[in-house]
């Protein structure tokens, strides 16, 4: 894209060049065409890059806001998020994984990414819900639940790390993983990361 740009703003120089009785208005339409490709340009070339590191002990997520760290003697399942209506199942693109045990995954993580979390995978949540029968819970007591929450080795998580690990508690109910990673993020498409990161943790 950058290069696009350049190359546009080096034809309109020619251009202008070559018939110096074009329309100014014509080449100022064109500079201003080849200038906003350059700002998009630039701007791209500045966002920072998301990324998973996949090694025999773990899996981790990477951005400029921070991550998640997952050990796969910690991940008990990895596949397909998918929601269930009348004995129908819709595959969703993300992908799904279940811990075995919250603590560990959830010390992992910085406040902004539990926000991160909370507010990008709420609309799977809020799907499954719409789709359940007399369901048990109000859709706002668990989209907003920051009730403490206990860890198995007696830690009292508070705020939205504790917001964050009931969501987990009502995902696993609902779609039966505690937390998914969205199909945009993936470098290949959802079944060969699934078929990869599953080979990983037969391994481990």
């Amino acid at each position: 894209m950058l290069a696009l740009s350049l190359l546009a703003f080096l034809a309109v120089g020619i251009l202008a060049f070559l018939y110096p009785g074009a329309s100014s208005a014509a080449i100022a339409i064109l500079l201003l065409a080849a200038l906003t490709m350059l700002v998009i340009a630039y701007k791209q070339a500045q966002e920072p890059e998301l990324a998973f590191t996949l090694t025999f002990m773990h899996i981790q997520f990477h951005s400029p806001t921070g991550g998640w760290l997952a050990r796969w003697k910690n991940i008990d399942e990895i596949g397909p998020a998918t929601v269930s209506f009348q004995g129908w199942h819709q595959t969703m693109p993300w992908v799904g994984i279940k811990l075995k045990d919250y603590e560990e995954f959830l010390d992992s993580i910085c406040p902004r990414i539990a926000s991160k979390i909370l507010i990008e995978q709420r609309g799977l949540l809020i799907i499954a819900y719409k789709r359940t029968d007399n369901p048990p819970y109000e859709i706002e007591d668990m989209l907003f639940d920051d009730t403490h929450y206990i860890t198995h080795s007696g830690k009292t998580l508070k705020g939205l790390l504790a917001m964050l690990a009931n969501r987990m508690k009502y995902n696993r109910e609902f779609l039966g993983y505690d937390f998914f990673i969205s199909e945009d993020l993936l470098d290949r498409p959802t079944e060969d990361f699934i078929g990869l990161t599953r080979r990983y943790l037969a391994a481990a």
